[in-house]
C-alpha cells in the first residue's frame, strides 16, 4: 500500500512511523481539529481490548469519540496506520530488569525477555490479531528488539545469529500466545470451562485412535501428559529451553579452545 507523504517531508519514513516517533502529529493540512492522535489510538485500543480487533474500524472509532469518520483522516490516513499506532501503544516499553539481572548471563536475560513478551501477549491478546505488514520499526517495538539482542552482547554469536535467535524465540512466544488466545475464544463462545474442553478432547482421541492404528497417540493418552499436574507453562518452558540449549551448544563450540 502506498502511503501518502507530505511534500515538505524529507525523512523517507511512512506517515505512521513518523507519527509513532513523534516526527509529525498528523498527515493532513488545514486547521487543527479538536481531536488528538492519542485520543484516537486510545479509543481504538479500548475497542480492541473490549470487543476484539474485528470491532476496530475508522467509523467505529469515530463513533466512540463522537466525531465524524472524516475527521479521523486528518490524523490517520488509513486503518493500517492506526494498526501500527495501536500496536505501539499496546506493547509499550519492555519492563525494567530486576536488580539481580546484573549477575545474569545471556541465558537468564533471554529467558526474562521471552517471558516478558509472553506475559504481554497473554494479557493483551488483541495485539496478536493485528496484521503483520512490515518488520518492527516503531519505538517500543525496537526497544523490545534491542533488549533481546543486547541479552547476547557478551556471547560469541555473530550479529545475524543473534537476530535469528530473537526471531526464533519471538516466534515461539507468539505461537503459544496465539494458540492460547484461540483456545480462550473457543471457550468463551462455547461456554465450556477449560478442563471440560480438554476432557472432551481426550475422550475424542480415545474414540478415534487405538494401539494398532495410532500406537504413539495411545502411549500419550495412557500417560499423564493431558491429566498430570505439571507446571502450567511446561510446553512453553520446554520449547524455550530447547532453543536456549541449542544456542548454548553453539556458543560453547565458538569459545572452546582449539584441540591439539
Amino acid at each position: 500500500m502506498a502511503v501518502e507523504k507530505d511534500p515538505a517531508d524529507d525523512t523517507g519514513l511512512p506517515a505512521s512511523l513518523q507519527m509513532a516517533w513523534g516526527l509529525r502529529e498528523r498527515p493532513g493540512k488545514g486547521p487543527r481539529p479538536t481531536l488528538t492522535l492519542p485520543k484516537i489510538v486510545d479509543a481504538a485500543v479500548a475497542l480492541a481490548a473490549g470487543e476484539g480487533m474485528d470491532a476496530v474500524s475508522m467509523g467505529r472509532v469515530a463513533k466512540e469519540l463522537g466525531v465524524s469518520t472524516m475527521s479521523l483522516y486528518r490524523y490517520v490516513t488509513a486503518k493500517e496506520e492506526l494498526y501500527i499506532l495501536m500496536s505501539e501503544a499496546g506493547v509499550g516499553t519492555p519492563p525494567p530488569l530486576p536488580a539481580e539481572a546484573e549477575q545474569w548471563g545471556w541465558r537468564e536475560l533471554l529467558t526474562d525477555w521471552a517471558y516478558a513478551q509472553r506475559t504481554l501477549l497473554m494479557t493483551k491478546p488483541w495485539i496478536l490479531r493485528i496484521p503483520l505488514t512490515a518488520p518492527p520499526a516503531s519505538p517500543n517495538q525496537l526497544a523490545w528488539m534491542e533488549r533481546g539482542l543486547a541479552s547476547m552482547a557478551g556471547t560469541a554469536l555473530e550479529e545475524g545469529e543473534k537476530l535469528s535467535a530473537v526471531i526464533l524465540i519471538g516466534g515461539l512466544v507468539r505461537n503459544e500466545a496465539t494458540m492460547a488466545a484461540d483456545m480462550m475464544d473457543a471457550i468463551i463462545k462455547g461456554g465450556v470451562p477449560p478442563d471440560q474442553v480438554l476432557g472432551r478432547y481426550v475422550t475424542t482421541l480415545r474414540l478415534l485412535t487405538g494401539p494398532d492404528s495410532h500406537p504413539a497417540l495411545t502411549r500419550l493418552l495412557e500417560s499423564d501428559a493431558f491429566t498430570g499436574s505439571g507446571e502450567p507453562d511446561f510446553q512453553f518452558r520446554f520449547g524455550l529451553d530447547r532453543i536456549l540449549d541449542g544456542l548454548a551448544r553453539l556458543i560453547a563450540d565458538r569459545t572452546a579452545p582449539p584441540s591439539a
